[in-house]
Formats: structure tokens, C-alpha cells, sequence
């Protein structure tokens, strides 16, 4: 177990963490405590914080470069990621992923083509993509949560047999489920795309958030991945969401479509973005470290306090990135069972909603991430062990309530 006074996780009180003023602070009551969108309860990263304070102590307040990020990521990922030969020159810096892969999207497709997606997978892969009126087709994970390469084959044969075009939007690694997809995987993939001649983009925001016993695979390192894009950011990594800064890296064969994005999106990045992010790439890695030991310790934390607290509940523990998936059906909370209102944008229902009113801990409710969702909760495990062990007694207690009164109901 890391040592507290070095583990990110464990050096802000509670009482500190409510004076922040983010979503995931502002959305709920103060009694709640909130373990849903994907900000970590951390301090900035000493060098992130340090190079704010210098561009605010010298007025650095213009518009965001367009160098030097391509160049502090290609650093981390020859280290990290045995990753030597980043393609620095075919890159374009976005204000976020998802705006990144929107982009791309409208310079690579046209209105109608579809986009395959591996549910259960983040949300606003759903959203994002269907208000830029391309078709949600689902190629869902398998039951361990894997990619179902045969399912994928499939679904492209399916879209081309009927006359129409598609990419394949990739999580790698996954959200919500934190698996890391194995370079075998995604060789297969990479085969199976390039022969159907579809396009590839991937998601690669938490690649730095790899846990011990998972090795992450960029997919531009595997064979036959020439013609895909992808797309990081240093937003999970470093807890710098509101922060805005990303960037999308072209293999050679789609070098052409990205460059071809509008500039206009080389205005839109924050330029404390683009800076916090160079800091976090270049001179974070110590706290990175740091970090990733405190999420290993949680993990263990969390499969102890769901076997004490919620045996009803299952899960796979997750490979890559911060949040846990939560089978949540064997405690049998309808959707639309739980009668209580939930006022953020975002939507609520089944176990989610259960905790949310009786245990007064708010996830994300499975459902909004698609096929394979229905009677799960995403639960965002990057906190103190006190606020972790804390919710989960808490959603104990309900969900054991919950199941008494259920039972006293059907003997009557």
C-alpha cells in the first residue's frame, strides 16, 4: 500500500473537497458524496500546478501553441509505451477527444454512415455521435468484457452488405469496464478493419491509468493500423478535465483527413490547457506513479468492501482507468422502481437511483451506456479510502434494506 503522504488519493480532506466548485462537486447535495463523473479527488500534480503559477505570474495568457504537446506525448509514450516513432508531424492538437473524434468524423464520413461501437462503452460515444447524424450500429463486449473481434467482423459485413459505410470507434482502454485491450487483440482488430477497408479511431484518453497486471497498447503501434487515428489527453491521467487541451495522432494512411479538419479547431484549446498538459506529460510521471499505486490499493479496497457490504453485487476488476463496474441485478431494482427525482444532466434510474436516495452516493446508472448496461452502476473509484469505504457501507445498508423490504413485500 503506498504511503499516504505520497499517495494523491489520501492528501485532500473531505472538508477541502467540498469547496471545489466542479460538476462533480456541484451537482449533488452536500450530504451526498459523489462517485460518478470521472474527476479524481486529487491536488494537481506539483509540475501541472507549478507551470500555471509561472504563466499567470508572467501574464502568459494568449492563444494555445501548436507545438510542443505533440512532442512532450511522444516523450512519455517512447518511455511508457514503447512507442518510439509517434508521428509528431501528423497530429493536430483539439480542445478534447470527443470534439477530436466529432471532426474527424465529418471530414471521414457522411451523414447516415455508421459507426460501430463496443458496448457497454462511454456515453457520450452514443450522444456525440448521433447528434452529428451518424448511426449508432452496437458490436457488444463479450460477457467477460472483452472485444468480440468475430461480433466486430460481423457487424462491418453487415453494414457493407447493405450498401453502407463505417468506422469503428474504439475505448481503448475501456470505459466503463477498465479493461485493457491486449496487443493481440487489437492486432486482430487492426487485421480485420484494414482487409474490410474501414477506418479505426481510438480513444486512448486513459492509457496513461494502466494498472499493475495490464499492459497498455497504443493502436497505432500494431500492424495494419495505417489508416486509423487516435486520440489521448493528459485530461484523466492528471484529473484536467477543465483544462481543455487533446490531441489526435494520424497513422500514414489518414495523415490526409486529419489535416483536413477545419483550423478553425486550432483555435479552440485552452491555453493553460495546452501547457498543463505539456507539464503533466513531460515532468508528471513521479506523480503518475504515485498515483497508480493509490488506484491498485483502492482496487483491492473496493473487491474487499464489496464482499463485506455487497455480496449480491459482482464485478470484474478493472485493468486501466479509475471506475468499476458494478453487476447490480441480483439486488432486482426495476428501472423506474425508485419514485425520488434526480435534478443533473445526466440520467438516473435502477440501482443507481437506489443509491443515490437511500445510500446518498451518486454513480453513473448502466444504462446510458448501451447494450449489456441495464442493472449495472458505474462507480468512480479514484478517492480516499475513507470516502470508498465510507459509500460502500453506505450503499450496504441500502441495498440489504432495499432487499428486506422486497422480501416482507412479496411474503404479504
Amino acid at each position: 500500500m503506498p504511503h499516504e503522504r505520497d499517495n494523491p488519493l489520501e492528501q485532500l480532506s473531505l472538508e477541502e473537497l467540498h469547496h471545489r466548485t466542479s460538476q462533480k462537486w456541484r451537482a449533488h447535495g452536500s450530504d451526498l458524496l459523489p462517485l460518478w463523473v470521472a474527476e479524481m479527488d486529487v491536488p494537481l500534480a506539483p509540475p501541472v500546478a507549478d507551470a500555471l503559477r509561472h504563466a499567470i505570474d508572467i501574464g502568459d495568457t494568449g492563444y494555445a501553441p501548436r507545438h510542443g504537446y505533440a512532442e512532450a506525448v511522444a516523450g512519455f509514450a517512447s518511455t511508457r509505451w514503447d512507442w518510439p516513432d509517434l508521428p509528431v508531424t501528423d497530429t493536430r492538437v483539439l480542445p478534447d477527444v470527443m470534439t477530436g473524434i466529432i471532426e474527424v468524423l465529418r471530414v471521414s464520413t457522411d451523414p447516415g454512415d455508421a459507426v460501430i461501437v463496443t458496448t457497454p462503452v462511454y456515453a457520450p460515444f452514443l450522444s456525440y455521435v448521433s447528434h452529428a447524424d451518424r448511426n449508432i450500429v452496437e458490436a457488444p463486449l463479450t460477457p467477460t468484457g472483452r472485444l468480440d473481434i468475430d461480433l466486430i467482423e460481423a457487424t462491418i459485413a453487415r453494414v457493407q452488405t447493405a450498401g453502407g459505410r463505417c468506422v469503428v470507434l474504439l475505448c481503448n482502454p475501456h470505459n466503463p469496464t477498465g479493461t485493457v485491450h491486449t496487443r493481440s487483440e487489437l492486432e486482430s482488430l487492426a487485421r480485420l478493419t484494414r482487409d474490410a477497408g474501414v477506418r479505426v479511431l481510438s480513444d486512448e484518453i486513459h492509457g496513461p491509468l494502466v494498472l499493475p497486471g495490464a499492459t497498455f497498447t497504443p493502436y497505432l503501434t500494431v500492424p495494419g493500423s495505417e489508416n486509423a487515428i487516435v486520440f489521448t489527453s493528459a485530461s484523466k491521467g492528471w484529473n484536467l478535465a477543465g483544462l481543455k487541451a487533446a490531441l489526435a495522432i494520424a497513422g500514414p494512411d489518414a495523415a490526409a483527413d486529419l489535416r483536413s479538419v477545419p483550423a478553425e479547431i486550432d483555435y479552440a484549446p485552452s491555453h493553460f490547457g495546452v501547457l498543463s498538459h505539456i507539464a503533466a506529460f513531460r515532468e508528471g510521471t513521479a506523480w503518475l506513479d504515485e498515483l497508480l499505486a493509490g488506484l491498485d490499493a483502492n482496487r483491492t479496497l473496493l473487491g474487499e468492501l464489496l464482499r463485506d457490504h455487497l455480496p449480491q453485487v459482482s464485478w470484474i476488476p478493472p485493468e486501466g482507468t479509475y471506475l468499476a463496474w458494478l453487476d447490480c441485478t441480483r439486488i432486482g431494482v426495476d428501472r423506474g422502481a425508485q419514485s425520488a427525482t434526480f435534478a443533473v444532466a445526466t440520467d438516473i434510474d435502477g440501482p443507481a437511483k437506489l443509491f443515490h436516495d437511500r445510500a446518498r452516493v451518486a454513480l453513473n446508472s448502466g444504462h446510458i451506456f448501451g447494450t449489456g448496461g441495464e442493472g449495472f452502476v458505474r462507480l468512480n473509484f479514484a478517492t480516499s479510502r475513507g470516502v470508498l469505504t465510507t459509500a460502500l457501507t453506505r450503499m450496504g445498508e441500502a441495498a440489504a434494506t432495499f432487499l428486506s423490504d422486497t422480501s416482507g413485500n412479496q411474503s404479504s
